[in-house]
């Protein structure tokens, strides 16, 4: 596969290594061939690199074993999802899954990557719907259509929403940037 089809969430195999890509972007320059910047993280040690791929470069693509898991609940031990299939509990730790979290609520639904048994990445909805637990009430005579207020939501996620939301709403949230979306 070509370095432009990667995107987050795949595996690919570099140096005789697994790696899972985080992040990825494609940039452009104005002067130079186009390349992708990728984030990726190592599923033996841990590690996290940035590695630029020019964007023709050929990579090896590893596949994972998809399953769709339910996130129960979170204890000192990590995260604990369950298998829809088998109903086997997987602990996943929070190194693993790191800034995910804020988008997942218990009995929400995610694909998990696994490789060799082992979990390794969770692929995220392209949107969640959160409710707003805490944010400033509008100000009269607010009017300009740009302008945005601090919100929490029911999993501990800051985001920036129009002025007309309040408190126990539910909104429709990007998992890609954590941006507000929609009304849900």
């Amino acid at each position: 596969m070509r370095a432009n089809e990667v995107r987050p969430g795949m595996a690919l195999q570099l140096n005789n290594d697994l790696w899972v890509i985080t992040k990825t972007e494609h940039v452009k320059p104005g002067k130079g061939p186009a390349y992708v910047q990728v984030k990726i993280k190592s599923v033996a040690s841990g590690s996290v690199q940035e590695k630029r791929l020019r964007a023709v470069e050929e990579v090896e693509q590893v596949n994972l074993d998809r399953r769709e898991m339910e996130y129960l609940y979170t204890d000192n031990t990590g995260h604990v999802f369950m298998d829809q299939q088998t109903y086997d509990q997987t602990n996943i730790s929070d190194d693993l899954i790191g800034e995910s979290m804020v988008y997942v609520k218990p009995n929400t639904q995610i694909v998990v990557l696994m490789f060799e048994g082992k979990a390794v990445s969770v692929e995220l909805p392209s949107s969640v719907d959160l409710e707003i637990t805490e944010t400033t009430p509008q100000p009269k005579g607010a009017t300009a259509t740009n302008q945005l207020k601090e919100a929490t939501c029911e999993t501990g996620l800051k985001t920036r929403v129009p002025p007309f939301i309040e408190v126990g709403e539910t909104v429709r949230i990007s998992t890609e940037d954590g941006s507000y979306m929609s009304r849900a």
